[in-house]
C-alpha cells in the first residue's frame, strides 16, 4: 500500500511538469519521499540552536583546519 502523499505528489508533477512518473522506480522513490519527511521533521524537533549557540562555536573550533 502506498503512502497517502504519493497520489496528491503524482498529481502536482503532472500539473506541474506535464509527465507521469515513468516507471515502478520512481513510484517506489516518491513512497520513500513520506519516510524521508518524517525523518527530517522527527530532527527539527531536536534542533535548538538558539539554546546551544556555544555547542555550535565548539562544533566550529573543532573542525578549523590547523594552521
Amino acid at each position: 500500500m502506498e503512502p497517502d502523499i504519493v497520489p496528491p505528489t503524482v498529481d502536482a508533477i503532472r500539473r506541474w511538469s506535464g509527465v507521469e512518473p515513468p516507471n515502478a522506480a520512481a513510484l517506489h522513490g516518491l513512497a520513500d519521499m513520506a519516510h524521508l519527511i518524517a525523518d527530517i521533521e522527527r530532527a527539527r524537533a531536536g534542533l535548538a540552536f538558539e539554546d546551544e549557540p556555544s555547542g555550535f562555536e565548539a562544533a566550529l573550533l573543532d573542525l578549523k583546519e590547523p594552521g
